[in-house]
């Protein structure tokens, strides 16, 4: 698979209240220098990374730029780098910003696959999570998006929420699957450090929901968005088929090489990964002063190679290869830990299928442990 090549855009009007990613509040007047920042860090990497056939903008809050600075990035881009002309191009967006002439232009100039997050179609739950929209401001974005031209739209959904019911969760996804999207993600709340939502738990709000109550979540969204022809082909993605699987986070679960740019962003190649400061003031001025921003490497041992994929691949329905696996790595797992892989299967957590042990929607549901076997 070729590269795939992340935008990392590190603006945000208001920070939600589980959200750990690096972004900054009213920062929107460093804009400008951030795009040419943006500009000369891809000089960085033009004799490491040649082509991509997928971008991905995330943040932070990429629809707090206007079409035309997206356009002027994927301009710079194409100066830089070679994309693909079937290349998948996706932009976050939240709900209360671009209006329907906005998410025309967006599609007039490239842009193909849009992923608005919602999180949830009750007022109230937008309002604890610390959403700047309304459940009426995430329908019409919807509506206006598919009206401009995008056939390749998703949302993303949040579950786990205290005082959220398995009722009224189910009832957002009724609705949620009429709506002109053909991928849906679909979290569960996680209480990240260091986030105003952490800082709730132990004094005003009761502790998370347990893990009885959470797989309920898990296995009744699976369910039921299988039964509504959605694919699960990832523990928290579902895809009206194959076509609309992005293939841009495909990439990480595959161990695929990717070039991440901006501050916080992180690459990845062959034995190597690296990360970018996580600071835009500091961002800002590396590049300006012609230093790389990157603040640390790592050389991933073979083991941890090993490790990670069989961590990634299982959690995807797709599965892991395993003769693919014993010529990368001379382990023939199927071999050494057969009766292991026999208990698992009998335990109804995975299954082996034309060479590929796959995870069931139970292994799904526990997949970061199966990787440990």
């Amino acid at each position: 698979m070729p590269a795939g090549l992340y935008i990392h855009v590190p603006f945000c009007r208001s920070k939600c209240a589980y959200c750990s990613f690096y972004s900054l509040q009213r920062a929107e007047q460093e804009i400008p220098r951030f795009l040419e920042a943006l500009r000369r860090e891809m000089a960085f990497h033009r004799r490491t990374f040649r082509s991509f056939d997928t971008v991905y903008f995330g943040g932070g809050t990429p629809s707090l730029l206007t079409p035309g600075q997206i356009g002027r990035i994927l301009e710079d881009i194409r100066d830089s780098f070679r994309i693909a002309a079937n290349a998948e191009i996706t932009v976050e967006m939240n709900p209360a910003d671009w209006t329907a002439s906005d998410l025309r232009k967006l599609h007039g100039i490239g842009v193909n696959r849009l992923n608005i997050g919602i999180q949830s179609l009750d007022d109230g739950i937008l309002s604890f999570l610390g959403r700047r929209h309304s459940a009426e401001q995430a329908l019409r974005a919807v509506r206006e998006a598919s009206q401009a031209g995008f056939g390749n739209l998703g949302i993303d959904l949040i579950y786990g929420i205290p005082g959220q019911s398995q009722e009224a969760w189910m009832e957002t996804l009724s609705i949620s699957t009429v709506l002109p999207v053909v991928h849906l993600s679909c979290y569960e709340l996680t209480i990240e450090p260091d986030t105003p939502l952490a800082r709730l738990y132990g004094s005003t709000l009761p502790e998370p929901p347990g893990d009885s109550r959470s797989a309920d979540f898990f296995f009744a969204t699976s369910r039921y968005l299988a039964g509504v022809g959605y694919l699960h082909y990832e523990v928290s993605n579902f895809a009206r088929g194959p076509l609309y699987v992005s293939r841009h986070n495909s990439k990480y679960w595959r161990r695929v090489p990717y070039l991440g740019l901006g501050p916080s962003a992180h690459s990845f190649r062959g034995i190597r990964r690296w990360w970018n400061v996580r600071s835009l003031p500091d961002y800002l001025a590396a590049v300006e002063s012609g230093r790389s921003p990157v603040a640390a490497s790592e050389a991933l041992s073979r083991e941890q190679m090993a490790l990670e994929d069989r961590f990634l691949a299982l959690r995807t329905a797709r599965g892991l290869h395993l003769e693919s696996y014993r010529r990368k790595y001379g382990t023939d797992l199927k071999g050494e830990n057969g009766p292991l892989l026999r208990k698992l299967a009998e335990e109804g957590l995975v299954e082996m299928s034309r060479g590929f042990l796959r995870p069931t929607r139970a292994g799904l549901a526990v997949a970061d442990r199966l990787a440990l076997f």
